[in-house]
């Protein structure tokens, strides 16, 4: 169920059941790059537009210092970093508010 009041609801609750679909059939155990592909072919069943691995160009002060690579970047609006792990900790979330930041994004997953 997704909430209209938060943006781009519509696509990240694609997302979501794309990612809940693959848990479902893949269950836990596999390397990231197996939940990677899967949730390729269940984003492309679902017709969203994305991209893999993508290098986004990071700035600073209006200078590019480098690049970062998203695990997708969906629709050109949302990025999705996927973890293949027990327990999400800090670092994680860190990593992904640090992605919104540094590539002007609203939304994350």
């Amino acid at each position: 169920m997704t909430k209209n009041e938060y943006k781009y609801s519509d696509i990240t609750g694609k997302i979501i059941g794309c990612a809940m679909e693959v848990h479902k059939i893949l269950g836990n155990g596999f390397q990231e790059v197996i939940y990677q592909r899967a949730l390729a072919n269940e984003m492309r069943l679902q017709n969203l537009n994305f991209g893999r691995e993508i290098e986004m160009q990071i700035f600073y002060k209006g200078e590019e210092i480098g690049t970062r690579r998203v695990d997708f970047f969906i629709e050109n609006v949302i990025c999705l970093e996927i973890k293949a792990i027990a327990a999400l900790d800090n670092n994680h979330l860190n990593q992904a508010i640090n992605y919104l930041e540094a590539f002007n994004l609203e939304v994350g997953l």
